[in-house]
Formats: C-alpha cells, sequence, structure tokens
C-alpha cells in the first residue's frame, strides 16, 4: 500500500497548480468586483460618471464566483468550519477515521455539485434565461461556478483523503518524527 501512495505523491503538483490557478482566479473576480463596485457608487453620486446599468448584476455573479471558488480553497487549506472540540480527546486512528469520513461526505458532495450543477446548466431555466440588465448573457454564466466548484472539491478532497489514508498506515513513531 505505501507504494500507491507515494505514486499517488507525484500528482501533488497537480493539487498545487489548481490551487494557484482557482487563488488567482478569486484575486482577479475580487478586484473587478471592487472596481465596478466603486464605479457603481460614484455613479450614483458624481453626476458626470455614468452609472452602468449592469453593474449590480455582475457584482453579485462575481460574489457567487468568489464564494463557491474561495470554499474550494479552504478544503485544501483545512481551514472550512469543522467540529473540533473533542479531537484532544479522541485516539488518533479514530480521529483520522472519523476526518476521512467527513471528507468522503465533502467528495460525494462535490460530485453531487459537479452532476447536478451540469444537469442545470444544461436545462431551459439557464439556457434560455437572461441577465435583466444584459439581455444577451446567458443565465448559464450565474450556474457554472457550481460546476467549477465541485470539481475543485472533488480535486482537494482527493488530496486529503490520500492524506488521511497514508497517515493510517504510518505507524505512530514515524508520526511524531514528521510532527
Amino acid at each position: 500500500m505505501p507504494a500507491i501512495l507515494r505514486t499517488l505523491n507525484k500528482i501533488k503538483p497537480v493539487y498545487d497548480w489548481t490551487y494557484k490557478i482557482i487563488m488567482f482566479v478569486c484575486k482577479i473576480l475580487l478586484v473587478a468586483d471592487i472596481l465596478i463596485t466603486c464605479w457603481v457608487v460614484l455613479g450614483r453620486y458624481a453626476s458626470f460618471i455614468a452609472t452602468p446599468y449592469w453593474g449590480e448584476e455582475i457584482i453579485l455573479t462575481l460574489m457567487v464566483y468568489m464564494a463557491v471558488l474561495s470554499a474550494t480553497l479552504a478544503i485544501r487549506t483545512r481551514s472550512h468550519i469543522r467540529m473540533t472540540a473533542f479531537d484532544k480527546y479522541l485516539p488518533r486512528k479514530v480521529l483520522l477515521v472519523s476526518d476521512l469520513l467527513a471528507d468522503l461526505a465533502v467528495l460525494a458532495l462535490g460530485v453531487v455539485l459537479v452532476v447536478f450543477g451540469i444537469k442545470f446548466c444544461n436545462s431551459p431555466l439557464s439556457l434560455r434565461g437572461k441577465y435583466a440588465s444584459i439581455p444577451t448573457l446567458s443565465k448559464v454564466w450565474q450556474y457554472i461556478p457550481v460546476v467549477v466548484a465541485g470539481v475543485g472539491m472533488i480535486i482537494f478532497e482527493l488530496e486529503q483523503v490520500f492524506r488521511h489514508i497514508e497517515s493510517l498506515f504510518i505507524k505512530d513513531d514515524e508520526n511524531k518524527e514528521v510532527a
């Protein structure tokens, strides 16, 4: 089993690369969101600045993108909300197994997001639906982040699952040396 885990560790650069891309996209979305928000607010109070009619819908769409994409980043860094009140009282193996089960549940959620996100993106509601302020833009763009976040969750949860399985096979002495 450790040979398989060593092979799986070789794809760590894929996880790093995916993380960096999602982080970069989140940064771009944040900058765009701030700039458009400033433009809309200034346009309301300064008569010489034209307020974009599409501003509020695009701001909200960018916020949805950032919310779901940043959730995938939290999975990678294990900074998402979770219960850890009893972690220090549980035996190491029980804690690892409970973390593994939790990560498998989140992995299943990622699969659900991808499957149903694709179904919804292909539904008539999203294909024929248009933004109120931008009638040429399809509502599909509002639902694509669900699929992207699902893919990111799957990628980063697979990494977490591999880490948990690996730590189950490492002896306690080896874990103490690593820590």
